[in-house]
């Protein structure tokens, strides 16, 4: 029998007044979804982060100690966004410009008192874009994951691994709006559910089989 592998995708709860958030419609959609990978059946896990800071942590350390996953993928809305855009870098910083769902508004806080300026995502990026354009999906890669909650679980997760000495991959990607969310905000662009399903699944494989990043030379990725 063929190794296990554990995939973890969590996505934020709707936010404010909204009713959904396509980060964890995607994360939902993809629970008890698997596919073969090099011989090993991938198993993902979908589950729900708070959009709160600290409580979020709390939720992903717990989801990872149950499920002690390989791959671990976290995911929230930038609604200004067309593309989804895997997460280069997260940085050491909660300077929130508007309050969370506790009513927490964390100014120039570090996400983990002492901890380093910035860590890496740790999937191959710029090979998830490629394979996702390969597929007809729209896609690019994005330096900075702001200063809110999603920075904060970006970096809580990188942080986590780093200190367990863990050789799990993680990092944080950004999805669009929904055509319904869209639909209520004139000038927005939006990304059908299925399209961000599909481009999450496309993201995993890749996640789970390029093992060295690929290279951008002349605008092309190789």
């Amino acid at each position: 029998m063929s190794e296990a592998v554990n995939i973890l995708v969590m996505g934020f709860e709707p936010f404010e007044q909204d009713t959904i958030n396509p980060a964890w419609e995607v994360a939902r959609a993809l629970e008890g979804w698997s596919f073969e990978s090099e011989g090993r059946t991938a198993r993902v896990h979908g589950l729900q982060l708070p959009c709160v800071f600290g409580a979020s942590i709390a939720a992903l350390k717990q989801a990872m100690a149950q499920h002690q996953p390989q791959l671990v993928v976290c995911l929230g809305l930038a609604g200004t966004r067309n593309e989804i855009t895997p997460e280069r870098v997260a940085i050491n910083i909660d300077d929130a410009r508007i309050r969370d769902h506790a009513q927490a508004q964390p100014i120039d806080v570090p996400v983990v008192e002492g901890g380093p300026v910035a860590y890496w995502s740790t999937l191959p990026i710029k090979a998830i874009v490629r394979d996702l354009r390969a597929a007809g999906v729209p896609a690019s890669v994005s330096n900075t994951a702001g200063t809110f909650v999603c920075n904060h679980i970006f970096y809580a997760l990188m942080h986590a691994l780093a200190a367990e000495g863990n050789r799990a991959r993680g990092g944080f990607v950004h999805l669009p709006l929904l055509p319904e969310q869209s639909a209520r905000l004139p000038g927005t662009s939006s990304m059908a559910l299925s399209t961000q399903v599909e481009g999450i699944q496309q993201l995993l494989r890749t996640a789970l089989t390029v093992k060295a990043d690929v290279v951008e030379t002349g605008g092309k990725l190789h």
